[in-house]
């Protein structure tokens, strides 16, 4: 047998954010979680990312990821550049909606430019909007490594819909 490694994964309740969100406009919400008056949403933990720019059109996370990301290869796992890039990709959008609005994912194409090395992080996923829109949102983003090369990237259309009014 192998030698054997555990993780610990600590978040904070999601609750608040839930409660928060549909009085927010979007990029209002990401920033209050970028400041920590909002909690960073549990994946964040999972990933080993944080929220660290929001801005319209635009955020950024750093990402570092450890030895539960890892494949068989010794390599980070496609799987985890995916979640990354969908959560960059998907937040990019989000600064984009007014108050009351919410988003769930139509589509995503992920592209693999290079392995993601376990030393090449921290990593940055940077996320766009492309073009805007009351129904749909389209988007794009990158993953690059602590020496700025892209390691992967993705594009994402968002379908927008409304938030149920917070029930008080």
């Amino acid at each position: 047998m192998t030698d054997r490694h555990a993780k610990v994964v600590e978040w904070q309740d999601p609750a608040p954010l839930a409660a928060a969100l549909p009085a927010m406009s979007g990029l209002e919400f990401l920033r209050a979680i970028v400041r920590g008056e909002l909690p960073q949403p549990p994946i964040m933990a999972t990933m080993g990312c944080e929220a660290v720019l929001a801005e319209p059109g635009h955020v950024e996370f750093r990402c570092v990821p450890d030895g539960s990301h890892f494949n068989p290869l010794g390599t980070v796992h496609g799987g985890y550049a995916c979640t990354v890039l969908d959560s960059a990709a998907a937040c990019a959008g989000q600064t984009v909606l007014p108050a009351g609005s919410g988003y769930t994912s139509i589509d995503l194409e992920v592209r693999y430019l290079r392995p993601v090395l376990p030393a090449g992080g921290p990593f940055t996923a940077v996320g766009r909007v492309v073009k805007p829109g009351r129904r749909v949102v389209f988007t794009e983003a990158e993953l690059r490594d602590a020496a700025g090369a892209v390691v992967a990237t993705a594009t994402s259309s968002l379908l927008v819909l409304p938030l149920p009014p917070r029930g008080d």
